[in-house]
């Protein structure tokens, strides 16, 4: 797809995804950082002991959403594992529905590093949280800043999860964290707007590209080599529950890294830019298949519960 078709795709798109909304309702919350009132939304589950530490998941969404949006893209998954597992969601709100995730300061000059890390703070002097299992999951743009925040954050996550990603070019040279972190990536080989092969990639509006990422083999070859996995990965495809949804899923684990670290590569055979099992949330003609063979919540929390800091 040319450059310029993705960016009429994309402008065409504002209308649909601002008309996303969920039915029922989450608990929500504020806290004010950099003198600015910022907005989350907290799923705590029935089961909660305020003398058991719970794990604390944190749910970014994308260029273009919300923390409700986000809730309607996962179809409630997390909320569902949650009161099933006992661990704790929330889904922050980004500032003009974006994340600073560092691509480009013209972009946004928001300090969500900051934002996040007081969020998590503020949420363990409230509840219970075991802040040796505090998670980060996130999808295109909040993908790319659930990896900026692993980069600036490394002492409160323990793991993390990006959906629809790659690695910009430029923090190929850059260390992914200060320490081993296990990365979970799920990405489309035929994503629209995160190409397989690398390349440049468009910011949500469409309206000016944000640099070149690497391939999304490229971007796992990183990730291994700092968390000095195997090389040789463990290759397996999962069940082609969906034969309709014209998808198959490759999964590569590279485990045996320092300190436990694991890197996990979902290759999504034939998906775009989308969440597994979740919401089609556009028309496949601008973002492309979502695979039905795998529940990405269910994938997510089981990389997630496997991995403390």
């Amino acid at each position: 797809m040319s450059n310029r078709k993705m960016m009429i795709l994309l402008a065409f798109s504002l209308a649909i995804i601002a008309a996303l909304s969920i039915s029922g309702c989450l608990n929500t919350g504020s806290i004010v950082w950099d003198g600015v009132e910022r907005t989350y939304l907290i799923h705590v589950p029935p089961p909660y002991n305020e003398t058991k530490s719970m794990p604390l998941v944190i749910v970014l969404h994308g260029g273009l959403g919300t923390g409700k949006r986000m809730v309607k893209l996962t179809q409630r998954g997390f909320n569902t594992l949650a009161d099933k597992e006992g661990f704790i969601v929330v889904y922050p709100d980004g500032i003009e529905e974006k994340w600073n995730d560092g691509r480009d300061e013209r972009y946004s000059q928001t300090d969500d590093v900051g934002f996040i890390s007081a969020l998590i703070d503020h949420v363990a002097q409230t509840l219970n949280i075991d802040r040796s299992r505090v998670y980060v999951a996130g999808i295109s743009n909040g993908a790319h800043m659930s990896m900026r925040l692993v980069r600036e954050l490394s002492n409160k996550i323990a793991a993390v999860a990006a959906i629809a990603y790659s690695m910009q070019e430029k923090y190929a040279s850059v260390p992914v964290s200060e320490q081993p972190i296990s990365v979970l990536v799920m990405t489309g080989t035929e994503d629209p707007l995160v190409p397989w092969t690398g390349g440049e990639t468009p910011d949500p509006n469409g309206t000016r590209m944000l640099g070149k990422i690497l391939s999304v083999p490229t971007t796992v070859e990183v990730l291994v080599a700092h968390n000095q996995c195997s090389t040789t990965p463990n290759v397996t495809w999962e069940p082609d529950i969906d034969p309709r949804d014209g998808t198959r899923v490759r999964k590569e684990v590279y485990g045996g890294g320092s300190e436990g670290a694991e890197v996990i590569l979902y290759a999504i055979k034939g998906g775009g830019h989308t969440w597994p099992g979740g919401r089609q949330y556009l028309p496949e003609i601008i973002i492309g298949k979502t695979s039905r063979d795998i529940d990405a919540n269910e994938v997510i929390w089981n990389f997630f519960k496997k991995h403390a800091r």
